[in-house]
């Protein structure tokens, strides 16, 4: 009932709407990661201490397990149901019409905004597994899909490790933004296909 309900209200709203509601949760997940930061961190340093910028492990394991994910979910779309990877069709209405440069700068946005939060603030303060369930939790419309929960329950576990065994965020945000970007810009080239395969056969009839 209220994966019908969340299904009613997608529907009823524009993709403009969907995407500036986007815009706005990264915008609230900055302001509370900013102030849990003040509160939970003694000392500047120590936040900045979690951003290493001259660190190679942001291009050797951050971009190479943002693409290794990408992979596997390709691989695992192509051989399980289409069902399994439904989400109510939110993430298709998101990237499906906009340009790749929007593409960029919102999954970029969405890298590092709750990259800092779970990894730098909760998984900081806590551990790892109290941020993985948090991060599936906060996710709410893969509640009602158990592959797709169980899906970002591993990946959000699996960040996790990179930024216990590398100690950057700046790691995490790469392979957040990797995964994110690549299957944005995947959703957007099934939309393009799509409408050109509908065209085409509209014209043969």
């Amino acid at each position: 009932m209220m994966k019908n309900k969340q299904a009613d209200i997608i529907k009823n709203i524009s993709d403009e709407v969907l995407l500036l509601n986007v815009w706005l949760t990264q915008l609230i997940v900055l302001i509370i990661s900013i102030i849990l930061a003040l509160f939970s961190f003694d000392h500047l340093s120590q936040l900045l201490n979690l951003f290493e910028i001259n660190d190679i492990n942001i291009i050797y394991v951050g971009v190479t397990a943002g693409i290794s994910v990408v992979l596997l979910d390709l691989i695992l779309m192509k051989f399980l149901p289409s069902s399994w990877f439904d989400d109510g069709g939110i993430n298709n209405r998101i990237f499906r019409s906009i340009p790749i440069w929007k593409i960029f700068f919102l999954t970029l946005t969405i890298a590092i905004c709750e990259e800092f939060l779970f990894r730098g603030i909760i998984q900081y303060h806590t551990n790892l597994w109290i941020a993985s369930v948090i991060f599936a939790l906060v996710h709410y419309r893969y509640l009602f899909n158990p592959f797709l929960f169980l899906n970002v329950t591993l990946l959000s576990f699996f960040i996790g490790v990179l930024f216990k065994v590398t100690d950057n965020l700046f790691v995490t945000i790469m392979a957040h933004f990797i995964i994110d970007f690549l299957l944005g810009i995947h959703i957007r080239i099934m939309h393009k296909r799509t409408l050109i395969m509908d065209s085409e056969r509209k014209c043969s009839e």
